[in-house]
């Protein structure tokens, strides 16, 4: 390559940026820091993690199982739909006290199709308690066992097009991994403030008392002062913008820890008790489906359902009765 190659090389201006990649530039500066836009180099340091990041999202969020349906034959037919709630009616209360899926059903849209598709969350709980249990031919009491149980049901990002879905939910796990970051500061912030207080209140102490102190306890104090400046210094420098955006290119270059699904794979009977293996039993059944860790560190079970419009109606219906009456009661 000659000379006046490379020059023309290093002066042509930068190709412009994908949309998605801008997109998500701006969701940096709004849901981290608006500071950061005012670091050196804030686009060309974020640029390339945020594609990782991007790509890493795109992948989590085809790998979400399903859709599958949820509705009153699948409780039925369906052993994993049947250990997700512990009555078909639960089906139609989480679907008429969805606020979401309330928004969804008031749009235009929602009319394109007899079906919507949305994400299923819900929490994996486990009890124990006492039942009876058959061993070889002799049934026992008081036997101890374990059961698999949910709580906290939801549908996320309701739409006739599972494209639409899709699309929303990786906008969402961006934005977890972005809230995830931000938590992070927070805490950053307050450990500054504890910093800043407790070198006020060292600095007022050995001003106070220093005529009634000893050598050896003037020296102490000093020292202690000079540590928590130490840190104080260190902890603002961390939160200047340029150490932030090398931090944040860091996280998003490896968002496992933040974000991820983690496959779960259990036997259990129709009645929910947990067996160590398949029983051969018609009855019994292993249910596999992954959990999902994100911001607020607790596993939610996550897939992709298909739920009927009809019957999300008929439940918002029923869910406003029952209100209206307790009202009335």
């Amino acid at each position: 390559m000659s000379l006046f190659s490379a020059v023309s090389d290093f002066l042509k201006p930068d190709p412009p940026l994908d949309p998605s990649v801008q997109k998500a530039l701006d969701r940096v500066a709004e849901l981290v820091d608006p500071l950061l836009k005012l670091a050196p180099g804030f686009e060309k340091h974020l640029k390339g993690p945020l594609q990782h990041a991007l790509g890493y999202c795109d992948g989590l969020v085809a790998s979400l199982p399903g859709p599958i349906d949820i509705n009153r034959q699948a409780f039925a037919n369906d052993p994993l739909v049947h250990a997700l709630f512990a009555t078909a009616n639960d089906i139609d209360q989480m679907l008429g006290r969805s606020q979401a899926v309330r928004d969804f059903l008031a749009t235009p849209c929602s009319w394109e199709s007899d079906h919507f598709y949305a994400m299923f969350a819900a929490r994996r709980q486990q009890k124990t308690q006492l039942g009876m249990e058959q061993q070889g031919e002799v049934i026992r009491n008081d036997v101890p066992q374990l059961v698999l149980y949910f709580s906290g049901q939801t549908l996320i990002e309701p739409s006739c097009q599972l494209e639409t879905t899709l699309h929303g939910l990786r906008c969402k796990a961006l934005e977890s991994l972005l809230h995830t970051f931000h938590s992070h500061l927070d805490v950053l912030r307050r450990e500054r403030e504890g910093l800043r207080t407790d070198v006020s209140i060292e600095r007022a102490h050995l001003t106070t008392f220093r005529s009634a102190m000893g050598g050896h306890e003037i020296e102490v104090g000093t020292r202690h002062l000079a540590e928590l400046d130490a840190k104080l210094r260190h902890s603002a420098e961390a939160m200047m913008p340029e150490h932030l955006l090398s931090a944040l290119a860091d996280y998003l270059q490896s968002p496992e820890p933040a974000l991820r699904l983690t496959p779960v794979s259990i036997t259990v009977d129709r009645l929910g008790i947990v067996k160590d293996a398949p029983t051969g039993d018609i009855n019994t059944h292993t249910i596999n489906f992954p959990e999902l860790t994100a911001r607020d560190r607790r596993l939610h079970l996550a897939m992709l359902a298909r739920i009927s419009r009809d019957e999300a109606l008929e439940a918002v219906e029923m869910v406003r009765d029952q209100q209206h009456r307790f009202m009335l009661i």
